[in-house]
């Protein structure tokens, strides 16, 4: 399955984005509200300046103690941004996010952001792929 047909699969409005300089408690707090574990950082909705997860967001807190959270995004934040386009395949992306250790994955198109994917909405495409073609086999076997 190619990351086009994830993202159409996907029901929702669009990329939740936080704009750089913004403290980690209204970033802690935004993931609390969206029940999401991760941001884009971006200062226009369209290009990624990095990502906040709730991981970054608990190491701060280990190291530093709840004053971290008067501390910006920009300083938390993954810069080193792994990114896919819409024409990669499933398997090629949850390699890649195996790989890295991560879970989230913004999509371009060029140097815009048209997507985000997470490795649950990866897996939920392949285990749909997987059920289309055992239904397909026992159809064939069963003579359909």
């Amino acid at each position: 399955m190619l990351v086009q047909q994830i993202l159409k699969s996907k029901a929702d409005d669009g990329v939740v984005t936080i704009a750089p300089g913004t403290s980690l408690a209204d970033a802690a707090r935004l993931l609390a509200q969206r029940r999401i574990g991760a941001v884009v950082v971006s200062p226009d909705g369209k290009r990624v300046a990095g990502i906040l997860s709730e991981r970054d967001i608990v190491r701060e807190l280990a190291a530093q103690g709840a004053a971290c959270m008067a501390t910006t995004v920009d300083a938390v934040m993954t810069t080193a941004i792994v990114t896919c386009g819409r024409s990669d395949g499933s398997d090629t992306v949850l390699a890649m996010m195996t790989k890295g250790r991560f879970r989230h994955l913004p999509v371009l198109d060029g140097d815009e952001m048209i997507g985000l994917i997470s490795i649950g909405d990866v897996v939920k495409a392949q285990l749909s792929e997987l059920a289309m073609e055992k239904e397909a086999l026992e159809g064939m076997i069963k003579g359909f």
